[in-house]
């Protein structure tokens, strides 16, 4: 890395840009401020849109902040589509096709700031050093982030079929009286000599996470190189709007990514080889899996192609010279450039140290940490909550959580931008509005309270025939205790009665028919207040009866969720209200030859304390909600979750968001109180600058 920056320093010199006599008020701010020491032809190609040596001229229009902008935040956009909404929206999904828990798919989602926590130290140090191209290591990023896609998607091309349903009749057989520990051991011998119903797919976590860790080293350029590159080529005013821009579509983008994956979880998984109808399924089934792989093949590509005008990019652009004169100088430069390799590992303990010595600095940084660690953990997981909390669709769910974070998220980060530069706050307003924010929003954590009852699962939430239920899973009653049913096949149906059964010979049905994509089911001893149903006119030849029950997802009563979705969406506008204002106080703290690598080691702080940890403690917690597990005839291999305890679930939610939102408020009320700014400040005209 230090060889590629030496090479890149030697290569070139930077003055005044032929690029910018296009703009001529970027042309008439240079030749003020233009080096004395190069003329305009030496500088021209340092500053030129185009790639290896290729700049024509009608190129250079793109030679602008705001078209650097433009392709900056498609890059943002695509991180959060792919990490934050496609991988969080299917989470529920890889779980149920692969067999895994939460606490494993909480090891894959945190694999991604494990790689950036590896990565942000030499990617912003040498990254951010004088004469280091940060749009070139911004779209080696993206393409690392395109190949980390194609990686994610391998395990659904790796196994077999997905197999929804068994293909013979999954109905109560009187075998006689048996045990019913000797009937499953039985099914899992038979699947395992037979067609492999019960293999082992574990292992699929290991590819996941290895795809995560690419995710995560690809994006680590993008909100540090990326945000110091803005923040060095525009003017300190208009610095936080262009922020704000950058970090709302890196908002958006998990959005889009929630509302395009939950539409793909409505395609079957095997669409290309098994029709579904075959199957009658649909995706109100319980085993209904979706395709959840399509979408990162679309992200990929894009990925590859935002990579190509990004690598177009000059390390600095015309008129940026100027810019950087007139900004306020509030600490000394203590470390002085050099291109001596040896000199550049000496200063980075010094540079650590003197971060680390700054107050404000380091309790934004813990501030930054609980913030991460919250929403960390509700990204990789609140679509799953929202799921089983109030028993709807994994599309559905997408939805809702695409519906609030595109309004909520989008505008509380550029609304933030947009105050700070309104308000013309100095860096003491920017912690305080900082504050206020974060304390709104830790009253807004009630919303996690809000739930719902316990959906009726015979033998688990309720007992068989609307009695009450045990403290523990009882599958096996008296009405199919003769019927030979295993836990190992899984095949969830409605009942008329509203409950939820484990597969139709657990409900002690004898009969089957196929309607379309619908399975019926007749004669299920288990079932209250059943029975023949003419539902003909009374003209009719034919007699037709009402099903006991079907295989599909039993309606839920609750109706608590849009007071949810309201008390959501205001938690989450203000926790994103604050975004912005701590991006511009932590980057005013800090010298401004630091400021790349200040915000590599806050979001080191961030992800070491609150992403990395976050996603294995939201999984961890959720797991401990259940209260039927898939049982798997490999005892290694775990099994997804079935049923949830949504009053545990919720609690355990709540309880983490509001103490994390009041270690938020602690951090930043401390980081307000020490926060010691320079006296009289004055920029390079010797005006008083009063941002």
């Amino acid at each position: 890395m230090s060889e590629a920056t030496i090479e890149l320093d030697s290569n070139t010199t930077a003055a005044t840009a032929k690029c910018s006599n296009v703009n001529n008020n970027n042309s008439a701010r240079s030749s003020r401020v233009g080096s004395a020491s190069s003329g305009a032809d030496t500088d021209a190609n340092g500053q030129r849109f185009g790639w290896c040596g290729w700049n024509p001229p009608w190129l250079q229009r793109f030679c602008t902040a705001k078209w650097a902008l433009f392709w900056l935040c498609w890059g943002g956009a695509l991180q959060g589509l792919i990490v934050n909404g496609l991988i969080n929206v299917s989470i529920s999904t890889i779980e149920r096709r692969f067999g895994l828990r939460s606490r494993q798919m909480g090891l894959v989602a945190s694999g991604y700031d494990l790689a950036s926590f590896a990565c942000l130290v030499p990617v912003t140090y040498y990254g951010g050093r004088r004469g280091a191209s940060k749009p070139r290591f911004i779209a080696i990023g993206l393409i690392v982030m395109g190949m980390g896609s194609l990686v994610f998607l391998l395990p659904n091309f790796l196994v077999g079929n997905y197999r929804a349903t068994i293909a013979e009749a999954n109905v109560c057989e009187s075998t006689g009286v048996a045990s019913n520990s000797s009937q499953s051991m039985t099914a899992c011998e038979l699947n395992e000599m037979g067609e492999g119903q019960g293999e082992n797919l574990t292992w699929t976590v290991w590819l996941f996470l290895a795809a995560q860790l690419l995710h995560g080293a690809g994006a680590s350029p993008l909100f540090t190189l990326g945000v110091t590159y803005i923040d060095e080529n525009v003017s300190k005013k208009m610095s936080s709007v262009y922020l704000g821009i950058y970090y709302t579509m890196a908002t958006v983008g998990p959005a889009i990514g929630y509302v395009f994956g939950g539409q793909l979880l409505l395609i079957y998984t095997d669409w290309m080889t098994v029709d579904p109808v075959q199957l009658s399924l649909t995706s109100d089934s319980k085993v209904w899996i979706g395709a959840w792989w399509l979408g990162f093949i679309f992200a990929a590509a894009m990925c590859l192609l935002i990579a190509v005008p990004i690598f177009g990019y000059p390390k600095m652009l015309p008129g940026a010279e100027k810019l950087q004169l007139e900004r306020v100088s509030e600490a000394h430069a203590n470390i002085s450039e050099t291109d001596d390799s040896n000199k550049v590992v000496r200063g980075l303990p010094r540079a650590v140290l003197s971060l680390l010595a700054n107050p404000t600095f380091f309790f934004l940084n813990l501030a930054g940490a609980t913030e991460g660690l919250v929403i960390a953990g509700f990204a990789a997981f609140l679509p799953k909550q929202i799921e089983n909390q109030f028993s709807i669709s994994p599309m559905y769910s997408a939805l809702v959580m695409g519906l609030i974070t595109v309004p909520a998220g989008g505008g509380g980060t550029f609304l933030g931008g947009y105050l700070v530069k309104k308000w013309n706050l100095a860096c003491r307003g920017i912690i305080k509005m900082c504050l206020l924010s974060t304390t709104v929003a830790a009253l807004f954590t009630i919303c996690f309270l809000v739930s719902c009852p316990n959906p009726k699962f015979a033998g688990v939430t309720t007992g068989y025939k609307l009695q009450v239920g045990s403290d523990s899973p009882a599958l096996v009653a008296s009405c199919n205790s003769n019927c030979g049913c295993s836990r190992t096949n899984y095949d969830p149906i409605c009942g008329v009665d509203g409950v939820m059964y484990y597969s139709p010979c657990h409900a002690g049905c004898a009969q089957e028919e196929h309607a379309d994509s619908l399975k019926r089911y007749h004669n299920c001893s288990c079932i209250e207040h059943v029975g023949w149903v003419d539902e003909g006119s009374p003209s009719s030849e034919a007699t037709h009866f009402r099903p006991d029950a079907t295989n599909r997802k039993c309606d839920s009563t609750c109706q608590t969720l849009p007071l949810f979705v309201v008390l959501c969406f205001i938690l989450m506008v203000f926790t994103f209200l604050a975004t912005m204002p701590a991006l511009s106080a932590t980057l005013r703290c800090v010298q401004d030859d630091q400021r790349s690598f200040a915000l590599g080691l806050q979001w080191i702080k961030v992800r070491l304390l609150g992403t990395i940890p976050a996603p294995l403690i939201f999984g961890a917690l959720i797991d401990e909600s259940c209260i039927l597990w898939q049982e798997s005839c490999d005892k290694d291999a775990g099994g997804a979750c079935l049923v949830y305890d949504n009053f545990y679930i919720s609690r355990y939610m709540w309880l983490l968001a509001l103490i994390c939102k009041l270690g938020s408020v602690i951090f930043f009320a401390c980081a307000w109180w020490f926060y010691v700014p320079p006296s009289k400040p004055s920029n390079a005209n010797g005006k008083e600058d009063v941002n």
